[in-house]
């Protein structure tokens, strides 16, 4: 029985210094995660991707020693000329809310689609994309102004990230 015990032991001891290590992708805790879940969207175009990049990696602690109360609010505007991001932080670093505009993005393919499908003979001359966040507001609002020309008329139209008409 002292033999029996000896070796399950010993076997087990072996598989424990065998087994495999696995390294899990370094985890990221940021005060501003609620905005990145919000705005992450997969078909943003690289300078789409920039200016976000350059928000979230914004250190507002120089700014944020300006200001006395949690209450103060400052803006910070990152701009280039395919678009710009005006943020509202607080005296934390957290990002309250963002207005942001860029121009002839690369459109979603639902949008394309339902373009396509309302307006069969029309070419699209430039679009507008424009997105708002808040912190306290569950809403993200994405809005698509696309100017489409028919011949010899231009028209403006709005959607939605889902490709409706608003």
């Amino acid at each position: 029985m002292k033999k029996l015990l000896s070796v399950v032991f010993t076997l087990s001891s072996l598989s424990l210094i065998y087994s495999q290590t696995v390294e899990l992708p370094e985890t990221v805790i940021t005060v501003n995660s609620d905005y990145m879940n919000s705005v992450a969207y997969e078909n943003n175009c690289s300078y789409v991707n920039k200016l976000e990049k350059a928000l979230l990696e914004y250190k507002s602690s120089q700014l944020s020693e300006l200001y006395d109360t949690k209450n103060d609010i400052y803006n910070v505007t990152f701009q280039i000329p395919e678009g710009q991001i005006v943020a509202s932080f607080n005296k934390d670093g957290k990002i309250i809310k963002t207005f942001e505009k860029y121009n002839n993005i690369r459109l979603p393919h639902i949008v394309l689609q339902a373009i396509a499908e309302k307006y069969p003979q029309s070419s699209i001359v430039e679009d507008v994309y424009v997105v708002k966040f808040h912190c306290d507001e569950d809403a993200l609002e994405q809005v698509y102004k696309i100017k489409i020309k028919n011949n010899d008329s231009i028209i403006t139209v709005k959607t939605n990230k889902k490709g409706e008409f608003i």
